[in-house]
């Protein structure tokens, strides 16, 4: 597959949805009223973003509609709208150290939890499939390293901004890519030890991607979280938080490239398998539960 400069959807200037009062009245659902109240909130929320917003609603259909191999039906796609919900509401429980009341099930071959546990830091690739918050509670609960997020802040500032006065401690986990020292932050969490995601299924407009087949259709990834995590010569794991329902979600790892310095001349032949083992490995886990595929754009275009 070939790689080119090309102008995907631009995920970062779509207008935040959110709405602050909202978000802080289920926060206080959430933890004064519990999870079980909240929760019945969502379904009215759900209902009102599938009627309301045409164009995440043609997303959904046409993801699903690739992943089921048929049209999905209303229900499914209410649930689809329904597992994301769920998961930002989870989001005020993993922020408020309640990660104990989850059934967070790790699966981690024993090369990759040996890497993880280590001193030398990992570079983990992740996607808008699940939820990384769970993630990151896995990390704080077996307090081996810290788990550092390096991403775009400001598609979601307001939500963002809400959910992280829950525990404003957390938000020294948020490396902000854009700026000029993102890069030596980056470096600096790695010699520590600690394990530093990236999300690498969101290009921006103009970026440069590489081709790759995602659910029978050639779908454009972004080249730059590859060059950054092989820049860094560290191992790099592929991270997936499914979220199972109810209460329970399931965490994997699995190994992507090794920390090998690459034959001379074979940098780009390394970078390429790669992508294509992290699309390959990520079209895996959207037949394993479709319906926990974040994106609500034209991921194909």
């Amino acid at each position: 597959m070939t790689t080119q400069q090309s102008t995907p959807p631009d995920w970062r200037q779509r207008p935040e949805r959110s709405n602050i009062p909202v978000i802080r009245t289920m926060v206080w659902i959430a933890l004064h009223l519990g999870r079980g109240a909240a929760r019945t909130l969502l379904y009215p929320i759900c209902l009102y973003f599938l009627l309301c917003s045409p164009r995440a609603r043609t997303a959904s259909a046409d993801f699903l509609e690739r992943v089921l191999g048929r049209r999905p039906r209303l229900l499914e796609r209410l649930l689809h709208y329904h597992r994301f919900a769920a998961t930002i509401l989870d989001r005020v429980y993993f922020l408020n150290d309640q990660a104990k009341d989850f059934d967070i099930r790790l699966h981690c071959p024993a090369d990759v939890e040996a890497l993880l546990a280590g001193t030398g830091g990992v570079v983990l690739l992740g996607a808008h499939l699940g939820s990384f918050e769970a993630i990151r509670a896995v990390g704080r609960r077996r307090a081996q390293a810290a788990v550092k997020l390096v991403m775009y802040e400001e598609n979601a500032r307001k939500l963002n901004a809400v959910l992280g006065a829950i525990n404003p401690a957390l938000g020294q986990e948020i490396i902000g890519l854009g700026h000029c020292d993102s890069m030596l932050k980056v470096q600096e969490c790695l010699e520590r030890g600690d394990l530093v995601g990236l999300l690498a299924d969101r290009a921006l407009a103009g970026e440069k991607r590489i081709w790759r087949p995602f659910l029978g259709v050639p779908a454009g990834f972004p080249l730059g979280p590859f060059r950054i995590a092989s820049m860094l010569r560290r191992p790099i794991v592929l991270m997936v938080g499914l979220y199972r329902g109810q209460a329970r979600y399931d965490i994997h790892f699995e190994l992507l490239q090794d920390a090998a310095e690459p034959a001379r001349g074979q940098r780009t032949m390394q970078l390429e398998d790669t992508v294509t083992r992290y699309a390959e490995r990520l079209e895996h886990y959207c037949r394993t539960d479709p319906f926990n595929w974040f994106n609500f754009y034209d991921f194909w275009a």
